[in-house]
């Protein structure tokens, strides 16, 4: 399938078809794209349009598109729909997982119509059971579609019992095995049921090493242990080991990208999730907390370069590298905080202490803050500074960097102890916290060296 490039000229094609009702020439138009293609086409069309082009393919594509489709977009399709049509032609054919991240967009009364229009009442049982679980954990993540056998079975009736299963199941990534409870026990290899005698028991080749979770794990820490073990497909187990479900690779995939997006924006300084067409309000309610702490530590560097009117006035001179001083402060904290911030979420500091961890990061700041205080230091020499200035910005600089580091690995790690997610240490906080100490250090300084060397 060749890479789609959306175009005006398509969609105004489209839309030209469309007014025509001309379906062969659109069924035509869009029968080669990729069901993500053509949810990007309906993001560029009005309801009525969408609908249209809808209905003119076929239940399993349609349903595919439907996921697809960004979240607020696709709301705003299901709006437009019977709910009849809703479960016949897409619910229906969904797995389990999207089909009750679907039916969670909708509110409850809209779910239980939609519901009672499924006919297999399996299907609608499954759904009902996913929606009970928490959005971000692994029950919440989890599809019901999976082949299982069991432990006392021969390898012939696994064979008759897997035909009827894989019906249901897209991808067939692993055979798992349970015993009479519905408990995990393993995984069974296709390989070696193939070379097995047909009278083999399943308990006697079967693979007892599996790793699994169980449906309250939190969906961060699902991600992590897929991607710690390379693992494309995880089962997920209730509290008492039975078998309840499983967790595919581009479900995860789905939350380490919603994951980045959250503490991007809370290192940005925007507290809550927000898309470019939510609202003004809602994306002003997210801004404006940061920016409130930006400005009270505006307000308190104003204060702090006050005090030290006096100096700046007989020696103006200090001002020059004001910027520079707190610009550096605000950099090198947001690297620190930036590398903790990391680290912590893919959890791979667990083994460190604490010490080790702020040891490490000591060291790194004395190189860096001794690598740019002498930068800075020979620049004002070279070009003939006052060597009261000199000794001040070079010291300065060491210090800020050395404070900025530690601030910036320190802070991470106190949010994360006291369970308070440490993506909002980076960002304005940081910054701010950072320019007003750099500002006071380098004022405090120059205020030192002016005097010795005057």
């Amino acid at each position: 399938m060749a890479n789609f490039e959306l175009t005006r000229e398509f969609i105004e094609q489209l839309r030209t078809l469309i007014d025509q009702k001309n379906e062969e020439q659109l069924s035509e138009a869009i029968k080669e794209l990729h069901p993500a293609d053509i949810a990007e086409i309906y993001e560029e069309l009005s309801i009525e349009e969408a609908k249209y082009l809808y209905f003119l393919l076929d239940d399993d594509l349609a349903a595919d598109v439907l996921i697809e489709l960004e979240e607020d977009v696709r709301l705003r399709f299901l709006k437009a729909l019977p709910s009849e049509v809703i479960a016949r032609r897409f619910i229906d054919k969904m797995d389990s997982d999207d089909a009750a991240d679907i039916m969670a967009e909708l509110d409850e009364s809209r779910q239980k119509e939609i519901l009672s229009y499924l006919d297999d009442i399996t299907v609608a049982g499954d759904i009902v059971d996913l929606l009970n679980y928490e959005e971000d954990t692994a029950g919440g993540l989890m599809a019901k579609e999976l082949i299982k056998v069991k432990e006392s079975w021969t390898i012939i009736t696994c064979l008759r019992s897997m035909r009827r299963q894989a019906e249901d199941v897209d991808e067939v990534y692993f055979v798992y095995v349970v015993d009479n409870d519905g408990v995990l026990k393993g995984t069974l290899s296709l390989k070696k049921m193939l070379l097995s005698a047909t009278d083999t028991i399943v308990r006697d080749i079967y693979n007892p090493d599996v790793i699994s979770v169980n449906v309250n794990v939190n969906s961060e820490d699902v991600a992590n242990i897929m991607d710690k073990y390379d693992l494309v497909v995880l089962p997920v187990v209730d509290d008492i080991g039975r078998l309840v479900g499983r967790i595919t690779i581009d479900d995860v995939v789905d939350v380490i990208r919603e994951e980045a997006e959250k503490d991007y924006q809370l290192a940005s300084g925007i507290t809550q999730d927000v898309e470019v067409s939510d609202s003004v309000w809602r994306h002003t309610r997210a801004r404006i907390p940061w920016l409130m702490i930006g400005l009270v530590g505006g307000l308190f560097g104003s204060r702090v370069i006050s005090i030290f009117e006096g100096n700046i006035a007989d020696h103006p001179e200090v001002a020059f590298f004001m910027p520079l001083i707190a610009a550096m402060g605000g950099n090198v904290g947001i690297q620190s905080s930036a590398i903790m911030v990391q680290s912590l979420a893919s959890g791979s500091l667990g083994l460190e202490s604490n010490f080790r961890k702020l040891f490490k990061e000591l060291s790194i700041a004395m190189l860096n803050a001794t690598a740019l205080s002498l930068l800075v230091f020979a620049y004002n020499f070279l070009i003939g500074s006052h060597h009261a200035l000199t000794f001040t910005v070079a010291s300065a600089m060491f210090s800020v960097v050395m404070f900025a580091s530690l601030f910036g690995t320190f802070l991470p790690l106190l949010l994360d102890r006291i369970k308070i997610d440490p993506a909002v240490a980076t960002g304005p906080f940081i910054t701010t916290l950072n320019d007003i100490s750099g500002m006071f250090v380098y004022l405090i300084l120059s205020s030192y060296f002016f005097r010795v060397f005057i």
